[in-house]
């Protein structure tokens, strides 16, 4: 079968005088069009509405491929997953990096790199990503657990009886200063926790306009984001960052290339750097969240990793007081096979990322099954792993949180199938190909050090007995937030015991029943 796609317009702002894009009819042999009556906008209010829901139901209608016109744009969805490799395969033809830097230079208020003025400079920032793998993620990852840990034994310090937060703040909170003083250093004065948290405060305002601001929404029609977005801007000019301490060599990396251009101004240059932090905690904060979150909800589940954790500990002969400092090698976050399978589920539910590619050229896509779409030069095609992650074929009870769904035999379980064949996607939370979150392995180290350290320095539970539902404003764009915050509380984890049939008992500080457990050292 050949699936030829013909469509003219693309943009309401190329249609021809008194044409517009929604009056566009399907020809011969072209996708089933879902078109909309709304002038411009077309399906594009149900999409947002629940898009998850909205492809479901056409692809029940029409089958795996077929094209939706949403805000201007024809978007071809590849539906089935064994069709998702001819995609990524076909990375010459079918690119990603020009459309998110037209979209990232214009939600950070940079320009953009593929403008002429600033030759090579995308290669040579890609090229530094590999400050976040091999070597450098075990340095970058250290340096992350040990100011996790300053923050963590601040909240002992803290935490003499029970304390309760509200847990997306407290997640924020603790990621955010975590990763900050990380990547970019800690500030010296007096007030430096003062200092994050204030940029913080307003990273989370920017933050909620960032889905109006993907979606090509005028910044001016957003209130105060315009406002928000040029004072953290400014936090990260030289003058400011040559006075932090301690910071990565991925952001050093970064510093230097960006003097290379001259016709780079510092207000851009400080762009690029809060364009990065974003990139580094705006999804690991709600990913880290529904990890937290799940496990919770969970005695089960929060037992297995509890469990795994303080094995850890007592085969490395380290304690989990407040006063001792864990270290973990990647080895041993690797070897975490229920923290990790724990985490791998809480993505699978939360994650709702769009994989979009552009047509560079007019060319025929080949996919499995003797089917072809033909493309051309500008047209999106567009794979949606949320539809692949809920699928009963591939995951019983998708909607049902399992933590051990990824181990097999007490290994990972890597093998998926459906209808009776191995998926080579089965999980894919952080993108696909060339559009793969490059810093996808330091968020997964983080994510398990936080858990981690928060399950062997504390007794955590939750306090609030309601639903927290994704909230779906980001259908398309990463990980979803919690539609409401929920409330728990955390206490100092006792280090009383007594004997039992051989094994010793934590007798822990929560109403929960007594966990056997290894003996410590």
């Amino acid at each position: 079968m050949v699936v030829t796609l013909h469509r003219k317009p693309r943009l309401c702002w190329e249609a021809k005088p008194g044409v517009s894009p929604s009056r566009w009819k399907r020809k011969t042999g072209e996708p089933p069009l879902i078109n909309g009556w709304i002038p411009y906008l077309g399906m594009a209010l149900l999409f947002r509405k629940d898009a998850f829901k909205f492809l479901l139901d056409q692809q029940k209608k029409l089958g795996d491929i077929f094209t939706v016109h949403i805000a201007g744009r024809y978007i071809t969805f590849i539906m089935d997953p064994f069709q998702y490799v001819y995609v990524i395969r076909n990375s010459k033809q079918l690119e990603f990096h020009e459309f998110a830097d037209k979209m990232a230079s214009k939600t950070f208020d940079y320009p953009a790199l593929s403008k002429g003025k600033f030759p090579d400079l995308k290669e040579n920032l890609h090229r530094i990503y590999q400050y976040l793998q091999g070597k450098p993620l075990d340095i970058i990852s250290d340096h992350m657990m040990k100011n996790l840990q300053d923050i963590f034994e601040w909240k002992c310090s803290q935490a003499t009886d029970w304390e309760t937060e509200k847990m997306y703040k407290f997640c924020c909170s603790v990621m955010f200063e975590a990763s900050f003083i990380t990547l970019y250093g800690r500030v010296p004065a007096a007030d430096g926790h003062k200092v994050i948290s204030e940029i913080r405060d307003k990273f989370i305002k920017f933050d909620a306009s960032f889905p109006y601001l993907a979606a090509n929404i005028p910044i001016e029609l957003l209130g105060a984001t315009k406002k928000v977005r040029k004072e953290l801007i400014h936090h990260f000019l030289l003058q400011n960052m040559t006075k932090w301490l301690g910071g990565s060599k991925v952001v050093q990396a970064r510093q230097d290339i960006f003097e290379k251009y001259e016709l780079l101004g510092d207000y851009d240059k400080a762009a690029h750097h809060f364009a990065f932090l974003w990139a580094s905690v705006g999804n690991t904060i709600p990913a880290t969240f529904w990890a937290m979150y799940y496990l919770l909800r969970h005695p089960k589940a929060l037992a297995a990793v509890r469990d795994e954790i303080d094995h850890l500990l007592h085969s490395t002969g380290q304690k989990r007081g407040p006063t001792y400092n864990i270290h973990l090698t990647r080895e041993q976050l690797d070897n975490l096979v229920y923290l990790e399978s724990a985490l791998n589920e809480s993505l699978r539910m939360c994650s709702s990322s769009m994989n979009i590619r552009i047509s560079q050229e007019d060319f025929v896509l080949k996919l499995e099954g003797n089917q072809e779409v033909g493309l051309r030069k500008g047209d999106w095609i567009a794979l949606y792993p949320q539809i692949l992650h809920m699928d009963p074929e591939v995951y019983e009870d998708p909607k049902e949180y399992k933590f051990d769904r990824y181990i097999e035999n007490g290994k990972k379980k890597t093998t998926f199938y459906k209808a009776g064949r191995k998926l080579k996607y089965f999980l894919m939370p952080f993108g696909s190909g060339i559009s793969m979150c490059p810093g996808r392995f330091l968020a997964m180290n983080e994510m398990k050090m936080f858990i981690f350290l928060l399950l062997a320095r504390f007794d955590v539970e939750l306090v609030e007995n309601k639903a927290v539902r994704l909230d779906n404003s980001r259908m398309g764009l990463g990980i979803l937030l919690p539609d409401v915050d929920i409330a728990f509380r955390y206490k100092l984890r006792s280090l009383r015991k007594r004997k039992a049939l051989g094994l010793e008992v934590d007798i822990g500080c929560s109403d929960m029943p007594p966990r056997f457990v290894l003996p410590e050292l």
